[in-house]
């Protein structure tokens, strides 16, 4: 065995970073996703985002009349919204709702429905003809039924980020861009545990997705600092590339695993 071989062997074996695979030689890909249109993102996730220098992707629903120019300014300035629904339906007993919203009282035609009506608002707040989606409550189905492939064959979004708490830092690119996985946190998240994340994507090359919610505020919170003490180790490492989930998906499709 060759010298140069030797030190390849012996780099896998103490766990070398993958190679570059991404934009501008980064090791790894990293999307911020806020979900549910909170006043929390607008007030303190946002403004943390533009003090570091980066963009992230906000999945809205049940927009607040008087939030919309204010969702329009984030769309200017680089960030990416997304579609959550209009009504974000979830399964009985998730939280307190009008039966007619929850999606024990939807079919897979309603919710495609209803999820290209939302295109329709969001296009009106930024412009854009297509946009991502998230699934509300992670839930990929209503009333029993999975509608990610009817909304697929409807072709009215780009992407879907369907389901969370799963190993999203992944060793590839995102292959599916309708069955992305994300990973939501506990509210006693520490900015270490956010980090540690993002370091999983670094040393497999692959893609993290971040779910959060509320942010210093409102519900399934991360606090004001966790969040802060991510976005500064993320600016700080440059080797991560750091860019809106539409971004990363697009980039994945052009440049497939080989």
């Amino acid at each position: 065995m060759t010298i140069a071989r030797l030190l390849a062997f012996a780099l896998v074996l103490c766990g070398a970073p993958a190679a570059a695979r991404w934009p501008n030689g980064a090791r790894a890909a990293v999307a911020l996703t806020y979900d549910d249109a909170l006043t929390s993102q607008l007030d303190i996730a946002a403004p943390a985002l533009d003090r570091a220098g980066l963009k992230g992707t906000f999945f809205l629903s049940t927009v607040k009349r008087e939030h919309v120019d204010r969702w329009r300014t984030l769309a200017r300035q680089g960030h990416e919204l997304a579609n959550h629904s209009m009504f974000h339906p979830c399964p009985v007993g998730t939280y307190p709702e009008d039966p007619r919203y929850t999606s024990e009282a939807y079919t897979p035609a309603q919710m495609v429905r209803e999820i290209e009506r939302q295109e329709v608002l969001l296009t009106a707040i930024d412009g854009r003809q297509k946009h991502g989606f998230a699934s509300p409550c992670t839930v990929n189905a209503v009333n029993g039924q999975d509608y990610l492939a009817p909304l697929t064959t409807a072709g009215i979004v780009s992407y879907a980020r369907s389901m969370t708490d799963l190993p999203a830092a992944r060793s590839s690119v995102i292959a599916d861009p309708m069955r992305i996985a994300g990973r939501g946190f506990k509210e006693t998240v520490t900015g270490a545990e956010l980090i540690a994340y993002a370091q999983e994507a670094m040393r497999d090359g692959g893609t993290a997705v971040y779910v959060f919610h509320g942010v210093g505020g409102d519900y399934l919170q991360t606090s004001a600092k966790a969040h802060e003490e991510l976005l500064a180790w993320l600016r700080a490492h440059k080797e991560i590339w750091v860019a809106p989930l539409g971004e990363i998906v697009a980039w994945s499709q052009r440049h497939p695993d080989p």
